[in-house]
C-alpha cells in the first residue's frame, strides 16, 4: 500500500458553538461553554479530512492518540476555527499538530495520531472481537 501522503498537508474548518457542544451537554463540566471533548471531536475530524482523499480506496484512518490542552473558554454561538497538519508519518501511523482558535483567543492546541488501516479488514477483526466477549 503505497500513502499518497506528504509531510505539511493540512487542512482547517469552522464551526459554531451550539448548545449541544457544550460541557453541560456532555457532561464534562457545569457551564455552557465549548466542552473539551468537542473541541477534541472537530480536531480529529479535521485531522482526517486533511488526509482521507488522499488514501487508497478501501482504506481509512482511525484515532490512536490525544494530547492537547485546552487554553481559553469559549461562548455557545461563537466561531471556532480548527487546524490540522501532517507533521510525522511513520509506518501507518499519522501525527499532527493540531490548534483551535475562537474568535478571540487561540484556545486549544496539541498533538494527534491516527493509524491508516484497511476498513475491511480492520471491520472484520473488530467484529470477531465482539464475538468473543
Amino acid at each position: 500500500m503505497e500513502l499518497n501522503l506528504a509531510i505539511g498537508m493540512g487542512m482547517e474548518e469552522e464551526y459554531v458553538v451550539t448548545e449541544a457542544d457544550t460541557a453541560v451537554h456532555f457532561g464534562s463540566g457545569t457551564v455552557t461553554v465549548l466542552a473539551t471533548p468537542k473541541m477534541i471531536s472537530w480536531m480529529e475530524g479535521v485531522s482526517l479530512n486533511a488526509v482521507l482523499p488522499f488514501l487508497p480506496k478501501g482504506y481509512d484512518t482511525v484515532g490512536t492518540s490525544v494530547e492537547v490542552s485546552h487554553l481559553a473558554a469559549t461562548p455557545v454561538g461563537m466561531k471556532v476555527r480548527v487546524v490540522a497538519e501532517l507533521i510525522a508519518i511513520e509506518g501507518k501511523i499519522l501525527t499532527f499538530k493540531v490548534k483551535a482558535y475562537d474568535e478571540v483567543d487561540k484556545i486549544g492546541s496539541g498533538i494527534h495520531k491516527r493509524a491508516v488501516v484497511e476498513l475491511d479488514r480492520f471491520i472484520k477483526r473488530t467484529n470477531q472481537k465482539g464475538k468473543k466477549a
